[in-house]
């Protein structure tokens, strides 16, 4: 299995297969390629965080985020699928003009938010819980 998908409380989510092309709750197609796929995911998804599977950093933005009442879709990417999933994630935010993506990624509302230096800076400057509002990601 290439990269798996979870809900942030631990558990296993539909998304688990989907950088494969398989959706485990239907055991259907979802699509082809991982260009689609993590495209499909940034879109539909109103926080999503990249990560390399069990990297430290991404459980620590998965556990803030928590904290706040959001629950991130987390897709953890094996060393396999690495490069080609952070060169979409860089198409994504612009290509070239959008600098290097590295993992943890974030992404609010559809766009590349940052890494975890950038969540816990927005969290200690209160600037994070209005970002998460607008991108529908928190509710209160």
């Amino acid at each position: 299995m290439a990269a798996t998908a979870t809900a942030a409380g631990g558990s296993r989510s539909p998304l688990r297969n989907f950088l494969d092309g398989t959706n485990s709750a239907t055991g259907g197609l979802v699509t082809n390629g991982t260009e689609n796929s993590v495209t499909k995911l940034v879109v539909e998804n109103a926080v999503i965080v990249f990560g390399r599977r069990g990297c430290c950093m991404c459980h620590v933005v998965k556990r803030l985020l928590l904290g706040h009442g959001v629950n991130p879709a987390v897709c953890e990417v094996d060393e396999e699928k690495e490069e080609a999933v952070l060169k979409e994630l860089a198409r994504i935010n612009g290509g070239e003009r959008g600098g290097v993506i590295q993992f943890p990624a974030v992404f609010v509302g559809g766009k590349l938010f940052g890494g975890l230096d950038r969540v816990m800076s927005s969290h200690i400057s209160g600037a994070l819980v209005p970002i998460l509002k607008e991108a529908g990601a928190l509710w209160l």
